[in-house]
């Protein structure tokens, strides 16, 4: 689920509780979490209804002024089962703590070793990605997953599962190795 800055901002100082989505399935689910660059933010509900039963209270809660504004909104909306979702702000991205981390000891050194190989797989491209992010923080990721061989969109989602371990930061553009990255890397 995208959810827009300003909107982000909203939800974590909790002037919003509450938004609306067209979906033909789910991105979320009750009970879970959902990782953004505002930090994490909690699922608390998530429930189908009719824009019949839509109240200007329900729209007041996901930032808008009016029933009004919400349809002209909604009309922009994709096709799809309309649900109110009810969430609030969880705290900070716990990766953060994660990736400021430098000094390692030996034992978490090779729990991020371990990682590292069991993402490996059959087809090493872990290091290989690390030391390019390395070499040339901030530059374009489709520039980086053609030094792999890489189509832009799997590479992408491999720097992803690098950031899950704390080990990359997300640029404006590209990327580049956090302080666990840097130490992480230096150590193989």
């Amino acid at each position: 689920m995208l959810l827009k800055a300003d909107l982000l901002a909203r939800i974590k100082a909790g002037e919003v509780d509450t938004v609306f989505r067209r979906w033909k399935r789910s991105t979320v689910k009750a009970g879970g979490t959902l990782m953004t660059s505002a930090g994490l933010l909690a699922i608390d509900s998530i429930e189908p209804i009719t824009l019949a039963d839509v109240t200007l209270p329900d729209v007041k809660r996901a930032g808008f002024a009016s029933l009004d504004e919400f349809h002209r909104w909604l009309d922009t909306m994709k096709d799809g089962d309309l649900c109110i979702i009810r969430l609030h702000y969880a705290g900070e991205d716990p990766r953060i703590a994660l990736r400021n981390q430098r000094d390692l000891s030996p034992a978490e050194l090779a729990q991020a070793n371990a990682a590292l190989d069991k993402l490996d797989g059959k087809s090493p491209w872990t290091r290989q990605a690390l030391r390019l992010i390395a070499t040339h923080p901030g530059r374009l990721a489709e520039d980086l997953a053609g030094e792999m061989a890489m189509e832009k969109a799997p590479f992408k989602s491999k720097v992803t599962k690098l950031k899950e371990l704390g080990l990359t930061e997300s640029l404006e553009v590209g990327y580049r190795l956090s302080p666990r990255g840097e130490t992480v890397l230096a150590a193989k």
